[in-house]
């Protein structure tokens, strides 16, 4: 079933006589703007990857994909019941969190028809308790009965491989491994390895050599 956020981000997007809902061969876009599809996609981008890249060979596409910044819980008694709780997720989300799609992402971005936008978002998530679905290594598991948008903190737009490489946010020497690279991003080395996979699949960077065990890359 659609969720409210879904449904705000369609109305966020369907501007200046953009339909929704456009059955287009096999496929339901959710936005038509014009020559433009637009895909709001809140899943792992890896689940349209192969209907994107059929989309993208007759027409412009952007992909939307939300990262949550902030996360609010609503716990419920029952579904649709009454609220019980509501808290903070210490859990918080970046941009950076664009990297964790995109590893599967590499065969589709970059593409002179493709547009990833990224709306930073805070929601509010309303949920209950989901009986009989205990499972050992959880207290309790919960059923997700809806997400709300609450606000939109910002936008990114990436249309090229260098748009990419600002999320660096340091420049690189040459060439560079990937502790140099989690330096400069501020991050763990699993994760610097995650964007130099992306990087070097998507050809933004090429693998120059290694020092010791480490590889290393230039950026192209």
């Amino acid at each position: 079933m659609e969720s409210t956020l879904h449904r705000q981000l369609k109305s966020l997007y369907a501007v200046n006589g953009a339909k929704t809902e456009v059955k287009l061969g096999p496929y339901r876009i959710d936005v038509v703007d014009g020559k433009r599809l637009i895909e709001i996609q809140h899943a792992g981008l890896s689940a349209i990857r192969d209907k994107v890249a059929r989309l993208l060979e007759d027409h412009p596409v952007t992909v939307v994909k939300p990262i949550i910044q902030r996360r609010y819980l609503v716990s419920l008694q029952k579904k649709n019941g009454k609220v019980v709780r509501r808290r903070l997720s210490p859990k918080r989300g970046s941009i950076l969190n664009l990297f964790d799609e995109l590893i599967h992402f590499t065969r589709v971005f970059p593409h002179p028809n493709l547009t990833i936008e990224v709306p930073l978002v805070d929601i509010e998530e309303h949920r209950f308790p989901g009986h009989g679905r205990r499972r050992r290594w959880r207290r309790r598991d919960f059923v997700v009965q809806d997400r709300q948008l609450l606000q939109l903190t910002g936008r990114h737009k990436f249309r090229r491989g260098r748009d990419l490489v600002k999320l660096v946010g340091q420049r690189l020497p040459r060439p560079f491994d990937t502790a140099q690279l989690a330096k400069a991003m501020n991050v763990d080395r699993w994760f610097a390895q995650r964007v130099a996979y992306c990087f070097r699949n998507m050809g933004i960077a090429r693998q120059v050599g290694k020092r010791g065990n480490a590889l290393l890359y230039e950026l192209a």
